[in-house]
This record gives structure tokens, C-alpha cells and sequence, in this order.
């Protein structure tokens, strides 16, 4: 935890009743950012923005902002709730900012949506009706203009880029680890025709630049704790400009598989058909209309690609010793690595099945 006492002078900047030392104590399972929950009243969320991920944290807070004013606007004009269906930032008292610097470190300070949670895992009607949620999301988004965003992450789903990263970690090889797994090596550089196929579509327009969250796990969507109706989608740092499909593959990447993607018996680990089926219909309800033809087309190629992805990124990060992901214990990339592996193996043969839940 950061020294309360800096905490505390932080939380002071913020235009917000602190009272007589509102209690801050950790909040939340994330692994990116500090996060803290104050008991003010009511309740906010302070969060350090981990410049080792997000050189500008700055950025990341003007993208949210941004966003959820924009949605804001859109959840009032729908007859929502505002304040309870997306973040609502508390400006600095001096300078109306949505972030208070001080050491050089960035923060920021949110409300907490109250009666709410999220879930590490659901059955099919949950993740519907987070699909559901998801695709509001986008599909309130559709006015806002992309290219306003800065892209925090550069390059953050270019399948090729990190296909690249791998080949680079194997040529140089810190730590004497590549040749024993050449096995996993040769899955990944064997599908390098898939890396580009999202990549090039933006680049031609054949698929279109949306705004997108980049980090759809079913963890970062809000559940009411009476109703069980998703409410939210938060964690918006990695907001940027991007292909819905991106986002549609990571969520089921994450919600379809039959285990962790910490699991190690691999004969356990394969996609459900039936959570594939139930978000499908979610997002399909949701956005439906909204589609282009090529992206409906590449719904189920996209759940198969943010897996490679996620596989690649773990391999590199075990070849170059396991210096991004957190590690529990020597060889974690890797199994992880294996784990997203297997559920690309398991789905290519079905991609041709899960092609009629798209019509």
C-alpha cells in the first residue's frame, strides 16, 4: 500500500468532503493500478495510475473523462442513470482537472456506483446480459469521434506487432529459454496469417475505427447486487480507437473458457459453446444493427485471434524472463501461455459452426 499519509494529501486536492480521515484501505483484485477504497461520504474510489504501463497517465484520465461525459449525456437521453451506469471523475478543487499530480505521480478519484459488483465468473445469462451492457457501450459511443482519443497503449491489439515482440524475445534470448520451448514457439509463428487480418481491415477502412474499451474481461462489468442486471462497464483506461472485434473476442476469450487461464491440466481447458451462445445474443440484440457485414462475418475468428494474442504475449514474456505479467511461480508464463494455447486449438476446428450463432 502507498504511504496514507501521501494518500491523504492527495485525497485533500480533490473537490470532495473528506471529513475527520475518512478510512482508505485497498479495494479491488486489479494489477495495474493502486486502488483504494475511501469511506467518504459517499463512498469514492483513488486510484494511482501506473506510469510503468502509461508513460502519460494524464492522457488516460482526459480519455476517460472525455468518454464518460459523452455517455453520460447518452444515458440521460435513453432515461438511464448516469451516475450509476458509467464513472463519474471528481475534479481537483484548484484546477478542475479530472487528476491531481503530485511527486509526479498522477491520480485520480471516482465515485463508488453503490450496490454493485463485479464477477470473476457466470453462467450464460449473466454474461447476456453483460453483452447486452457491452454492446450499449459501443453503441452509445458511435457519435464520438475516434480519433479523439489518444491511444495510451500504441499498438495495444496489433496481433502482428506482438507476433513481432515474440520473434525479437527469441533472437536475443535473455534467459536461455527459447529452446525449450520450441514446441509453443512453432504454434504461435505457424499462425502468422491469422496476426494481420484485423490489423489490415482497419487499415484498409474494410473495417471500421470504433471507440473501444480493450479490456472486456467479464470482471471489469458491474452487477447490480439486488437485480443481478449488469449496469456498467468500467476500468476505462484503455479506452482508445480500435475494432469492436478486438473487444468481442477478449470477452469471450475470458467468459467462454472452461478454466483460468491459470490452469495447468489442459484437458480441462476448451471453450463453452453455450456462454459463446448466450454473449452472441446478448451483443447481437444490443448492437445487431450496428454491424458491417465483415465484422459480423469475423466474430468467431476474433475470439480465436485475442487468444493467440494473449498466448503470444504470456510466451514472450516467459522467453524475456518474466518482466510484464506478474509472476506466481517459476514457469507461470508459461503455463498461462499453454493454457491460451489450448483453447485456440480447441476452437479452430469449430469456427465454422460458431459462424451460424453471427446470422
Amino acid at each position: 500500500m502507498d504511504d496514507p499519509s501521501v494518500l491523504r494529501s492527495v485525497l485533500s486536492r480533490f473537490s470532495v468532503d473528506i471529513g475527520d480521515r475518512p478510512p482508505i484501505v485497498p479495494f479491488g483484485r486489479g494489477h495495474i493500478n493502486g486502488t483504494y477504497l475511501v469511506k467518504t461520504d459517499p463512498p469514492t474510489v483513488l486510484q494511482k495510475i501506473n506510469r510503468a504501463v502509461f508513460p502519460e497517465p494524464a492522457r488516460v484520465v482526459e480519455n476517460v473523462a472525455r468518454v464518460t461525459a459523452y455517455l453520460k449525456e447518452k444515458i440521460a437521453l435513453d432515461g438511464g442513470d448516469p451516475d450509476r451506469e458509467t464513472l463519474t471523475l471528481i475534479p481537483a478543487r484548484e484546477t478542475g482537472l479530472p487528476y491531481v499530480l503530485l511527486d509526479g505521480e498522477c491520480y485520480r478519484l471516482t465515485r463508488l456506483i453503490p450496490d454493485a459488483a463485479s464477477r470473476e465468473t457466470a453462467d450464460p445469462d449473466a454474461l447476456c446480459r453483460a453483452a447486452k451492457t457491452f454492446g450499449l457501450f459501443l453503441r452509445r459511443l458511435e457519435g464520438f469521434p475516434a480519433d479523439a482519443l489518444r491511444e495510451v497503449i500504441p499498438r495495444f491489439h496489433d496481433t502482428r506487432a506482438r507476433l513481432e515482440q515474440l520473434k525479437t524475445a527469441i533472437a536475443s534470448d535473455p534467459c536461455g529459454r527459447a529452446s525449450s520451448v520450441s514446441r509453443e514457439i512453432d504454434f504461435a509463428l505457424s499462425r502468422e496469417s491469422d496476426c494481420g487480418v484485423i490489423v489490415d481491415g482497419l487499415a484498409s477502412g474494410e473495417i471500421p475505427l470504433r471507440v473501444t474499451h480493450n479490456d472486456t474481461k467479464l470482471n471489469n462489468f458491474l452487477f447490480d447486487r439486488n437485480s443481478g442486471e449488469c449496469i456498467a462497464l468500467i476500468d476505462l483506461d484503455t479506452v482508445m480507437p480500435g475494432s469492436l472485434l478486438y473487444d468481442y473476442g477478449d470477452a469471450l476469450r475470458f467468459g467462454a473458457a472452461s478454466a483460468s487461464e491459470d490452469e495447468t491440466d489442459l484437458s480441462g481447458v476448451f471453450f463453452r459453446r453455450e456462454n459463446i451462445a448466450a454473449f452472441t445474443r446478448g451483443f447481437l440484440d444490443s448492437l445487431g444493427g450496428s454491424l458491417t457485414e465483415r465484422e459480423r462475418e469475423l466474430l468467431p475468428f476474433s475470439i480465436k485471434l485475442m487468444t493467440l494474442e494473449c498466448g503470444i504475449r504470456f510466451l514472450t514474456d516467459h522467453i524475456l524472463g518474466d518482466v510484464y505479467f506478474k509472476t506466481d511461480y517459476p514457469g507461470h508464463n508459461l503455463a498461462r501461455a499453454r493454457n491460451q494455447f489450448a483453447l485456440v486449438a480447441d476452437i479452430e476446428p469449430r469456427l465454422p459452426t460458431l459462424s451460424l450463432l453471427t446470422e
